[in-house]
Formats: C-alpha cells, sequence, structure tokens
C-alpha cells in the first residue's frame, strides 16, 4: 500500500476549496523528493471542489430547512474569460456530490499562472461563494515521460475513476505489469468525450473512460500482446483478445485490450508551424479614398420594363384569349346535336318527354279518396263504432262492418 499511498501524492491534488471569500489558493510545488505535483506537464491535475468546505462560507439562512444537505453546485473560468482553458475539464453529476477538476496541461500553458475562478451556488439559499485557484504549470526534463500507454475501462465513469483510491490501484496493476521506476497518470478523458453514447440506466451500466499513463521503460510483452495477429484477428472479429495479465486487473477493472493505444514520445516527429509574424495591426498605406464622381450617367429602364411587365402580359392575353374562343366559339349547341341524331331516336326521346309532362299535370289534379276503413260507422243501436287504425293492434281481428243483427 506504500505504493499506492505514493501514487495518490503524486498524481491526485486534493487541497481543500473553502478558505474563504474571495481568497487565492496556489498550489505551491513540494519538496523535490516527494516527486512531481500535478501542475506538472505531463502529469494529470485532480483538483475536488469540496461541498463541505463550501457550506461554510453561505451566510445564514433565517428560513427553516437542512442546511447540511444543501443542492450546491460550482461554475469554474479562466479568469477573465467565459470558460475554463481548453485543457481543463470540469464534472458534477449532481447538486449534492462534489465537483472535480481535471485534466492534462499542454507545453503553452508552461510558465504561466493559470487562475481559475470558482463560483459555487447554494440552490436552497440562492447564495453564491466566490473562490480563485491558482494553477503554476511547470516543465522539467524528467517529464512527460517517453513512453505512455492508454487504455479504455469499460465498467468506470470518469468521476469514479478520479478518485484517488481507485486511480492508485490501477496505477498499482499497471506498475506490477510494466515493471517501470516511474509511472504517472498523464490524462483520464471520458469516453464520451471520444464520441462515446449515454449507457442505459440498465444493469448498472458504465459510461466508460480513457487512461493514459506514461513510464520511463519500454512497453512490457503482456501489453505488446494485443498486437500479435491472432489478437489482432480477434479484435477484428469483435472477439476478446487473449491477454495473459488480463487477470490482473479483471477483479476490479474491465479493460478493453483491442482499444489499447501505445505511444512511443521518442519516435514522433515533432510538426513545428511557422506562424506569420502579426504585425502592427496597421493596414498598409494604398493612398487616400477615391469617391466616385458626381456626374453619373443615367441609365434607361425601358427595355427593363418591357422585359419584367410587357412581355408576361402580352403572353397571359394571348392565353386569355385562346381559352376564350375555345370556351365561347367552339360550342356545338342543340341544332348541330339533333342533326347528327337518328329521327327514330328523337321522337322516341320528345314522346317520353311527354308522357312525363302528362303525368305531372295528372298528379296535380287528382283527389285523395279516403278508405272505408278509415270512415265512422254507425250501428242499428245509433252508437258510433270507432274508426280502425294500424296503430290499435288490439281491435286488428275485428271486423271492417259491425255485423247487422
Amino acid at each position: 500500500m506504500e505504493i499506492f499511498a505514493l501514487e495518490r501524492d503524486i498524481f491526485s491534488l486534493l487541497n481543500a476549496v473553502g478558505r474563504g471569500c474571495n481568497d487565492d489558493d496556489t498550489h505551491a510545488l513540494p519538496p523535490p523528493h516527494t516527486g512531481p505535483p500535478a501542475n506538472y506537464l505531463g502529469v494529470l491535475f485532480v483538483h475536488v471542489l469540496e461541498r463541505e468546505h463550501f457550506k461554510g462560507e453561505f451566510p445564514p439562512y433565517p428560513k427553516p430547512g437542512d442546511s447540511s444537505n444543501d443542492p450546491i453546485t460550482f461554475n469554474t473560468n479562466l479568469m477573465g474569460y467565459p470558460d475554463r482553458p481548453g485543457w481543463l475539464r470540469y464534472i458534477q453529476r449532481t447538486s449534492h456530490s462534489d465537483g472535480v477538476l481535471y485534466g492534462s496541461p499542454t507545453a503553452e500553458h508552461v510558465g504561466k499562472a493559470t487562475i481559475i475562478e470558482i463560483i459555487a451556488y447554494n440552490r436552497r439559499t440562492f447564495e453564491t461563494a466566490r473562490h480563485n485557484l491558482v494553477i503554476n504549470i511547470m516543465s522539467t526534463e524528467e517529464y512527460p515521460l517517453p513512453y505512455q500507454a492508454e487504455f479504455y475501462i469499460k465498467n468506470m465513469n470518469v468521476e469514479e475513476m478520479l478518485a484517488s483510491e481507485v486511480l492508485g490501484d490501477f496505477l498499482g496493476a499497471v506498475k506490477n505489469v510494466w515493471q517501470p521506476e516511474r509511472l504517472n497518470a498523464v490524462n483520464i478523458t471520458s469516453a464520451l468525450d471520444r464520441g462515446g453514447r449515454v449507457p442505459l440506466p440498465i444493469n448498472n451500466l458504465k459510461e466508460g473512460v480513457y487512461v493514459m499513463v506514461g513510464a520511463d521503460v519500454q512497453f512490457s510483452s503482456c501489453l505488446r500482446e494485443v498486437e500479435n495477429s491472432q489478437n489482432q484477428l480477434r479484435c477484428s472479429q469483435e472477439m476478446e483478445p487473449v491477454i495473459s495479465c488480463d487477470k490482473k486487473f479483471r477483479a476490479q477493472f474491465d479493460i478493453d485490450w483491442c482499444k489499447i493505444n501505445l505511444v512511443d514520445i521518442t519516435k514522433m516527429i515533432m510538426i513545428h508551424s511557422n506562424r506569420p509574424d502579426p504585425g502592427t495591426g496597421v493596414l498598409p498605406d494604398i493612398g487616400g479614398y477615391n469617391p466616385p464622381p458626381e456626374s453619373l450617367k443615367s441609365r434607361d429602364f425601358f427595355a427593363d420594363f418591357l422585359i419584367t411587365l410587357a412581355v408576361p402580359s402580352a403572353v397571359a392575353m394571348v392565353l386569355f384569349s385562346v381559352l376564350g374562343y375555345s370556351m365561347c366559339c367552339r360550342r356545338e349547341g342543340v341544332d348541330k346535336r339533333n342533326m347528327q341524331t337518328p329521327d327514330i331516336q328523337l321522337v322516341h326521346h320528345s314522346s317520353i318527354q311527354k308522357s312525363t309532362k302528362e303525368l305531372r299535370s295528372m298528379s296535380k289534379n287528382r283527389e285523395i279518396s279516403w278508405p272505408l276503413s278509415t270512415l265512422p260507422v254507425f250501428s242499428q243501436s245509433g252508437e258510433v263504432v270507432p274508426p280502425l287504425h294500424p296503430d290499435n293492434y288490439e281491435t286488428t281481428s275485428m271486423p271492417l262492418m259491425q255485423t247487422q243483427t
């Protein structure tokens, strides 16, 4: 466990943040014998924003409530800029968990004091607390280490991997396999930042995380086993490669060996782009302003008028004339239809029309005669017998006329 403790001291910088509003927290360099701090070039930087340290920064709230479990979120940015530097990332899953700043400094930030503004928001009381974090990025000849291996761990999220205990366990397993004299974590990246998909919330699936580790010796034979032809074929068929040292990681870390990336910095060709001289920012003198002459030639728009209005109007008039002639002047009429119809068919059609008119005229003049069954009937005694109606189902069996006795 001494190795793990040493690795945690080297690669994870977990300083307290909440010392007071608007206070500056500068990461000073430890003594040389303790190894490089996390703000060295080529070494992973990790800083935890602990909620407990910020709770004392907020003023007391008059309304009752459990202040020990207030939801607190953080906003981080480079001083004078709206966002953080490109190498620095931030993650906080929920408002009840700690935030983490992490990343690997780049060469362009070496020798510059990076001041990060941290603003804590209490989501219950709507109070804020401000704090400045000063990061001094240094560069030495020892770092970055020349041999770097990137592992893809499938069963971890980035905030879980950033924990000092978990990262120490992983570096200890890598050290047992690689056997270097010096070993450090170079960078940690979430699989979502590499184009990965958000996992479904089932079976405790994780997002996955890429961990870059650097060492001072050549890659071990176990790490190079994935490069042989058999494992390359298995990877192309989406099968698990056979790695002899996988059992040293399997208990805690599920590594996708097909995605391991081995980088030898000593063999990389450095390309330096020659940037042009920005100059003074003043345009060269190309003479004074030459305005257009006051007397401009007049332009005749009559041709444009003919093209845009007269020609479409003429075409529309021609089409309207053709349509009117075809609809009004080309009608056959009744006389022409009768001339082309045989006489027998005309006589038959005329007789049908006459018969139809005669029947309609007769129907208007006919009188309606009521049936005898609906008229009142008198018996010999002088009593009136009510008429039968189809709705009276009880008297349907009675005769139409009463029998005389």
